[in-house]
């Protein structure tokens, strides 16, 4: 089955700089253990929370957000695909978070749609009588001409399902995920489950927003 969610590209920074400033209210630097190491086959730098630096963020991440402030400046960036469905929740979280998406009128209409474009749970008859009839929609709208704004186009874009997948590059942060874990992770909409599932097991020491000491096996 094509799945509904996927992550491409998931890039975590400023892990140490932000426990730095975690360690200012009490100038308690001398203590503080995490390193960076540079992997020189992939060029990447690599950190390394020390168990001193780790204690203190969990004590802070379980009192709550407030406490926890060095979330905030953990930052992530990821590409997520996923249908349109999931976008329209995904938005409730617009502090802390940036989107940019593939266009739906930039881009729709450029070919045609295969079932790699949609989530849908079952690829059944109704899912690809679907297909058929919004390529059929698309072929119409290329014989009027592929002008904008036409009776071909308007109705192209009004049957699109929510299962239509579109694309965008985000970044959010460590607070932002606490806050999505808090209140999605038993979420009725599968996607937001799929979703954290993926994040927890990518993101290094996830369990500073997931609370948890070690994270949950990847369901995939």
């Amino acid at each position: 089955m094509i799945p509904a969610v996927t992550i491409e590209h998931i890039h975590v920074s400023g892990i140490k700089d932000a426990l730095r400033g975690m360690r200012n209210p009490l100038e308690s630097w001398e203590k503080s253990d995490t390193t960076e190491t540079l992997d020189e086959a992939t060029s990447m730098t690599i950190t390394t929370i020390g168990p001193n630096d780790l204690g203190l963020a969990m004590e802070l991440a379980k009192s709550g957000g407030p406490h926890a402030k060095y979330r905030r400046q953990i930052h992530v960036s990821y590409d997520l695909i996923a249908p349109w469905l999931f976008w329209k929740e995904y938005e409730t979280y617009q502090v802390g978070t940036v989107e940019n998406s593939t266009s739906q009128m930039f881009k729709m209409g450029s070919r045609l749609l295969t079932q790699n474009d949609f989530a849908f749970d079952d690829w059944d008859d109704d899912a690809q009588n679907y297909l058929n009839f919004i390529n059929r929609l698309i072929r119409e709208w290329w014989d009027s001409g592929k002008k904008k704004r036409t009776p071909e186009w308007r109705k192209l874009l009004q049957h699109i399902s929510g299962a239509y997948k579109y694309r965008r590059t985000c970044t959010a942060n460590y607070e932002v995920l606490a806050n999505m874990y808090r209140w999605r992770q038993k979420h009725k909409l599968q996607e937001w489950r799929d979703f954290l599932s993926i994040m927890e097991n990518a993101c290094p020491y996830s369990q500073l927003w997931t609370l948890k000491e070690t994270p949950d096996p990847d369901p995939s």
